[in-house]
């Protein structure tokens, strides 16, 4: 496992933990939330990663 998926499963337990002290999630159905939260996080990094920085600091997205 790297570095970075270590960090989002931190992020993705402190989010769990977050929803099952708020009610939104029971610790009975843990396993059915704990996965989608994961993976909508390390999607949104991926994401994130692929727009180039450059682009949109120079206002250029989308120009040619």
């Amino acid at each position: 496992m790297n570095q970075d998926d270590e960090r989002i499963l931190k992020v993705a337990k402190e989010i769990v933990v977050k929803f099952i002290e708020v009610g939104r999630i029971s610790p009975s159905n843990f396993e059915d939330h704990f996965s989608g939260i994961f993976w909508a996080i390390k999607k949104t990094l991926l994401d994130a990663r692929s727009i180039n920085a450059e682009e949109i600091l120079d206002g250029n997205k989308g120009k040619k």
